[in-house]
């Protein structure tokens, strides 16, 4: 199926894929793809304790704090799995353009993790988190601010 546009929406817990046909075509959802790790508070995603050192002056141990946090690494594995997707839909012919719709933490994730052809076709990106919107009322949200 070849569409105009795919648009994703995103956020922690998951995120929805919409398509318009053709230029102000009605939008239609294509699929939903949670991510219940991304509702994870901290301590569930990352149960092991942070290494210890040795200060080597005093002797003194000290934790060593990880670079990234577990949650912060969640969500760029989930970012990096949307832009897998983006990325297939592109090499399948799925898509003319794509639009990118996350709040803005998210949006650069996803922007970081997709290759230089897909990120080509972004036309767009929406700083907005709807993930809470019924479909219909994101439908209806979506349309008033896409620029066609």
């Amino acid at each position: 199926m070849s569409v105009d546009t795919l648009i994703l929406v995103a956020h922690r817990a998951g995120a929805r894929l919409l398509t318009r046909a053709r230029r102000n075509a009605p939008l239609a959802l294509l699929a939903e793809i949670p991510h219940p790790e991304g509702r994870l508070r901290e301590h569930y995603l990352d149960a092991d304790a942070g290494g210890r050192v040795f200060d080597r002056q005093g002797g003194q141990r000290h934790a060593v704090a990880p670079e990234h946090s577990a949650t912060e690494h969640e969500a760029e594995n989930f970012a990096r799995t949307l832009a897998e997707r983006l990325r297939d839909a592109r090499v399948r012919g799925e898509c003319g353009r794509i639009i990118l719709v996350a709040n803005a933490r998210a949006l650069g994730r996803i922007r970081a993790a997709l290759d230089d052809v897909t990120s080509a076709l972004v036309t767009q990106s929406i700083d907005k988190d709807l993930a809470m919107l019924a479909t219909p009322e994101l439908i209806a949200t979506l349309e008033e601010n896409l620029e066609d």
